[in-house]
Parts: C-alpha cells; structure tokens; sequence
C-alpha cells in the first residue's frame, strides 16, 4: 500500500509540473534554451494615423503581465523579417543591421525572468541569463523606476564593426539613425496594442553592458521599459 500511495503521489506530481509548464504562463526556459515565439499579425484595429496620433511616452505603468503574444509583435515590430531576402520593418544603411535587440523580461505571461536576445531570422528568443535583472538594469539607468517597474524592457545595442566596414565613421551616424526607426516602431506597435512605453537614454553604459553580459565589441543604445498604462 505504501509503495502504490507513493507511486500515485509520484505520478500526480509529475503531471502537475507538466500541466504548469504546458498551461500556466511560465515557460521552463534554461540559458541558452530557445523560445519560439508566437507568429506575429500583419494587420490590426488601428490605423498607422492613429498610433501616430496618440503616441505618448508613458513612465508609470500598471501591476500587470504582458503576454508573450505582445511581446512577439513588439519584437517584430522592431527588428522582425519582412520578406526572403532578409530585409526588417526599420531601415539599415546597406542592410548591414548593426543591432541587436534584448528583453530583459520579469513579468511576462508563458515566459520565465530573465534577459533574451532575439533572433529575428527565427522569430525567436534565446535566454542569455536566468532570472529577474530589471532592478539590476534600473540601477545602471540611474535608477529610473520605469525600468524597474514594467513588465519588460527592450534594450537595443550595436556592433559598430558591421556598418563602418562599409562606411566608415559615417556609418556610426546610420547606425544612431536606425535605432530611432526601429525605437518609433516599437513606440507606435506598443499604442497599437494599448500598451505604453518610453526611450530611455540615461544610463551608465559600462554598467548596462554588464547587466547584459555583452560583448567587448557591442555597445547600448536604447532602453524602452513596456507596460499597461
């Protein structure tokens, strides 16, 4: 009786892990674990006019998740693939793309804390770090609690090598032009979805890169916390 009590508990145990991994809004990503996001939509109840219209930068945001759906069609609003030859929603002098996008996550629906980069070839995540790093990255933001208080916030970077091999230093300047389309991008996408955010340019970039965990060659941009308004 004791091993069949045993066994039961065992069983039901196991099941109960899977149901939560399955069903409970939080994935069982582990570092270097990829997260295949859901597909993004090309049309929506809002007109372009109308998120230009009403496109605000908001710094308070509500005690509420965002959805890995919102996160995805943030993501390719931002840096996602457009056609079979490559090309993204935001433009990059030659279509060299110098940038990389992060979201350091903490609450997000069906996606576990933690720091992801995206892969836009895939429409996916891959965990860089495990846990809740927004306090972190607030910290190195002069302690902006926007940062600390939203859902996520997506930090763009750049590799300067991959556009001055082309331009030179001219292609510094492409590369800061590129960040504010595909910041705007971000900023229009997030109104569309009813959601608020704001471009964040005030931090210590030695720490954010530590936070990070980037490399030697790649530099921060741009922080934009996300949230409910």
């Amino acid at each position: 009786m004791k091993k069949a009590f045993k066994w039961r508990i065992g069983l039901c145990l196991y099941f109960s892990t899977m149901i939560i991994a399955a069903g409970g809004g939080l994935s069982m990503a582990e570092t270097g674990d990829v997260v295949k996001l859901p597909q993004p939509r090309f049309s929506g109840a809002v007109s372009v006019e109308k998120a230009l219209h009403e496109r605000r930068s908001v710094r308070e945001f509500k005690n509420d998740p965002l959805t890995l759906d919102e996160v995805s069609q943030l993501l390719w609003a931002a840096q996602g693939i457009t056609d079979d030859s490559g090309h993204r929603t935001a433009p990059s002098g030659g279509a060299l793309y110098p940038l990389e996008l992060y979201v350091v996550a903490g609450n997000v629906t069906g996606l576990s804390a933690g720091i992801y980069r995206y892969n836009p070839r895939g429409h996916e995540l891959v965990m860089v770090i495990k846990g809740d790093k927004r306090g972190n990255l607030s910290s190195a933001a002069l302690e902006q609690p926007s940062v600390k208080n939203a859902p996520a916030v997506f930090v763009f970077s750049v590799v300067y090598e991959r556009i001055t091999i082309k331009y030179g230093e001219r292609g510094k300047r492409y590369a800061m032009i590129e960040v504010g389309h595909a910041g705007q991008n971000i900023y229009l996408e997030a109104g569309a979805l009813g959601l608020g955010t704001v471009a964040v340019g005030a931090f210590r970039d030695e720490d954010v890169k530590k936070v990070l965990e980037m490399a030697d060659d790649e530099q921060p941009l741009y922080l934009m916390p996300v949230g409910r308004k």
